[in-house]
């Protein structure tokens, strides 16, 4: 329902995941382009904490039509599933239709092996 909607806001949410390093990244998007995909059904147009592991989200919720099909465009594009390979991000949409992402990956720590290397 959503895929095509999704597929045009792609290259900028493959963009804004590669930024999700230095701060969480917030995308204003269009509320007509979701409508429009509706066709006049009432669907819920938001999402929260959709959260993907390596590329996969986890099974313990249950995740609306719009979050699925957001995961499906992801992960059928090469370069937006070689950045969930390698990171955990997590996803979220309010009824403002602005798209947040943060990327989760924890940062490696300093070992005492590392930190001799350094000196």
């Amino acid at each position: 329902m959503f895929l095509q909607t999704w597929k045009k806001y792609l290259p900028v949410i493959i963009l804004l995941m590669k930024r999700s390093d230095k701060a969480e990244q917030v995308l204003d998007m269009n509320s007509t382009d979701f409508q429009r995909a509706t066709a006049g059904k009432k669907i819920k147009l938001s999402f929260s904490s959709l959260k993907l592991n390596n590329g996969k989200m986890g099974y313990e919720t249950k995740h609306n039509a719009l979050a699925s099909d957001l995961i499906a465009v992801l992960q059928e594009n090469a370069q937006s599933e070689g950045l969930m390979r390698q990171k955990k991000f997590e996803f979220s949409m309010n009824s403002s239709f602005q798209l947040t992402i943060r990327n989760n990956t924890p940062v490696p720590e300093l070992t005492a092996e590392n930190s001799d290397e350094s000196v």
